[in-house]
């Protein structure tokens, strides 16, 4: 669809009569900095990184009055553009990438010092169920302390969002190590059940601290091509955290393994001491030397940093004038009422229930009973746990590296699809092996299923981080986050609480049926409503989320016309696929 030529910005060039209007297209080429747009001046065009680009910017940059006219009649369509052009030409250098994934490497540290007390459970709880230990348990403590670890983490995610908000997002990791530490000190040294509680609880309020900064430092410190890499990444670790203490408790003592995990949280907190604050909470907070010099270092560029700043700072102040114009301060409560944020809320909360029904955590947390059940005697249950958490530490992996090559949309649908189907067929082996004899081949099938059924329902694992750090407007960003992985503890508290007692109704092959209906549930959930972020801003993003629409087929795209090398072109959306009708956006 073709503008109004007034509407366009103007600039003379020496192939185009002076005045000829140049027009932005947001249509996109390979180039060092990534995907650029195109330029057209006249009848001619020219890729993003030429001087016509660069002079486009320079006039967007030096007539803000004309960008803000330019869009409220055009539906920001122009303010759009030029997000997209100022994004094309502040990608980091080389040693701003390796500076990112520095800092990305000390959150990991941290990430699987959370994995640690996530799956010390399944190793504590065998032990500790044998009759010859001191603190032998029955079914009942074993499923508080199972559980209790989910139970204290909402109260670390409710307070996480107040304070990263208030001191920002590295201080608030720190903070959150103490506890941590202090944990693995109360279960190594446990003479009682109480301590046992009191270790475990500790340890979940210190998880519950640092999800929601760690997943918010990263979505702001990384440039959106490497953006899901970076947030997905501390998943890896997470289950990397699981492994370790899974391979610790199948060769040591509970106590040992307690010790060692005091280990990777003081590593963590001598990284993230040194590592730059977020420069979006530097900006918003009126630390502009302190973001600049951090947007230098993390962007290897002080050109690219300046710009960056340039739109964080004109972006709070754009904020700060609509809350002039409604009158006051904007609430927080206010805030919740925004469409831009009541759809995130929706697709996260909505995900985080079928996630959890879906057995994500609970093979976590119950990995050796459930493999039992499914293996009979013939299977070594611990080895099959530290064998389940290995291949989820793999797959983890992979779904890292494939958010750079896929859509999100594409990724987890395929995932949650694959993990329903395997769900459903080990339902249907339990189903018809129950009252049988075990045949010598039950053992492998038992063990291909639950592998394909892990490994493909980690694609679920990463999922929540990303969302988190994509889909929340950044002025609530930190508060809304704590107050997500609040909801999504209670809920996983809950589910692991009743565990045992939805175990002894359902049977194992009911629990694997509940298992599929989710994942199949949360593949349509994400398929009709998570728009897809890979390559987007986190204000395109936030943009739009502003708009009408629920359903993602149903959104508003911007045109691109694409050039095949016949020379033939065609529209197509932001995602290459063939558009039949053009809207706008508003």
């Amino acid at each position: 669809m073709k503008l109004p030529e007034s509407h366009y910005p103007t600039m003379d060039d020496e192939r185009a009569p002076p005045g000829t209007p140049a027009r932005y297209e947001d249509q996109h080429y390979p180039s060092a900095h990534g995907a650029l747009p195109m330029i057209t001046i006249g009848d001619h065009k020219q890729p993003g990184g030429t001087p016509y680009e660069k002079k486009l910017l320079l006039e967007i940059e030096s007539k803000p009055e004309k960008r803000e006219n330019d869009a409220k009649l055009n539906g920001g369509a122009q303010q759009a553009s030029a997000n997209h052009l100022s994004e094309a030409v502040s990608s980091s250098t080389m040693g701003g990438v390796f500076h990112q994934l520095l800092l990305t490497s000390a959150v990991l540290l941290l990430a699987a010092a959370c994995g640690m007390p996530i799956g010390y459970s399944a190793v504590l709880l065998p032990q500790l169920y044998d009759t010859n230990e001191s603190l032998a348990i029955d079914i009942e403590m074993g499923s508080w302390i199972a559980s209790v670890h989910s139970l204290a983490t909402p109260i670390g995610s409710f307070a996480s969002g107040p304070i990263m908000d208030r001191w920002g997002r590295r201080p608030a990791l720190l903070l959150a190590i103490i506890p941590l530490f202090t944990g693995w000190i109360l279960l190594a040294t446990a003479s009682s059940h109480f301590l046992l509680l009191l270790g475990r609880m500790v340890a979940g309020v210190s998880v519950g601290l640092i999800a929601a900064p760690a997943q918010v430092l990263l979505a702001e410190i990384a440039e959106p091509r490497l953006r899901g890499l970076l947030i997905g990444a501390p998943f890896v670790a997470y289950s990397l955290g699981i492994l370790l203490v899974y391979a610790l408790g199948s060769q040591l003592h509970w106590r040992a393994v307690a010790w060692g995990g005091t280990v990777l949280p003081a590593l963590s907190f001598v990284a993230i001491y040194f590592a730059p604050e977020s420069p979006t909470w530097l900006a918003r907070n009126n630390q502009q030397d302190r973001a600049s010099k951090a947007l230098t270092w993390l962007r290897g560029c002080p050109t690219a940093a300046k710009k960056e700043l340039h739109k964080l700072t004109e972006r709070f102040e754009q904020e700060q004038e609509q809350e002039k114009l409604n009158g006051a301060h904007q609430s927080f409560w206010h805030s919740l009422k925004e469409i831009a944020l009541i759809k995130p809320l929706v697709i996260i909360n909505g995900f985080h229930v079928l996630q959890i029904l879906s057995g994500t955590y609970l093979v976590v947390f119950y990995a050796v009973d459930l493999i039992s059940d499914l293996g009979g005697s013939d299977i070594n249950t611990i080895q099959a746990a530290v064998l389940t958490a290995i291949v989820r530490l793999a797959f983890t992996f992979l779904y890292c590296f494939l958010l750079l090559l896929m859509p999100r949309r594409s990724m987890v649908c395929i995932s949650g699809l694959i993990s329903g189907a395997s769900c459903i067929a080990i339902a249907i082996f339990m189903y018809a092996r129950s009252g049988e004899a075990s045949a010598p081949y039950d053992t492998y099938i038992a063990a291909t299923l639950i592998l394909i059924y892990i490994g493909s329902n980690t694609g679920f694992l990463t999922m929540p981080g990303i969302m988190i750090g994509e889909l929340l407007p950044a002025k609530i960003r930190g508060q809304i986050a704590g107050y997500l992985f609040t909801v999504f503890n209670l809920l996983l508290f809950g589910v692991a609480k009743g565990f045992p007692y939805a175990k002894a109704v359902l049977k194992t092959q009911g629990l694997f049926v509940m298992f599929g209906v989710a994942s199949f549930g949360a593949s349509l959930l994400l398929y009709l409503l998570l728009p897809e972020t890979k390559g987007r801003t986190l204000h395109d993003i936030e943009d739009y989320f502003g708009q009408r629409n629920w359903l993602w087929m149903n959104r508003q795209r911007r045109e691109t016309t694409t050039t095949a090398r016949n020379g033939n072109s065609r529209s197509e959306d932001a995602e290459g696929q063939p558009l039949k009708a053009f809207v706008p956006s508003t």
